[in-house]
């Protein structure tokens, strides 16, 4: 086993969840899971997302339909900075002529 998955039965012990939510976590496709030598793995970068969805789904109550418009939502929100810091450093190299 690799220094970057952490079995998902220790993370939710430890997380007090269910294994039942990683479950449906997979199950939409909002994380990927590995299987190894008969046991499910989490990746450990993906470890910041699965604690948002938890967060969402436990605290707020909001099903996974919703987590999965949110993480959707929270990804064009990103992709549109990126776009906006891309036109600021273009703004700059131009500022200099006018």
């Amino acid at each position: 086993m690799q220094n970057d998955l952490i079995i998902v039965s220790d993370y939710c012990d430890k997380c007090h969840i269910d294994t039942s939510f990683i479950d449906l976590l997979e199950e939409n496709g909002l994380i990927d899971l590995c299987r190894e030598d008969g046991g499910r793995y989490l990746y450990v970068a993906q470890l910041p997302e699965v604690e948002r969805y938890s967060r969402l789904y436990y605290d707020l109550s909001i099903n996974m339909e919703g987590i999965d418009a949110i993480r959707h939502l929270l990804a064009r929100m990103d992709e549109m900075q990126k776009e906006i810091d891309r036109l600021h450093a273009r703004l700059r190299l131009y500022g200099d002529t006018f």
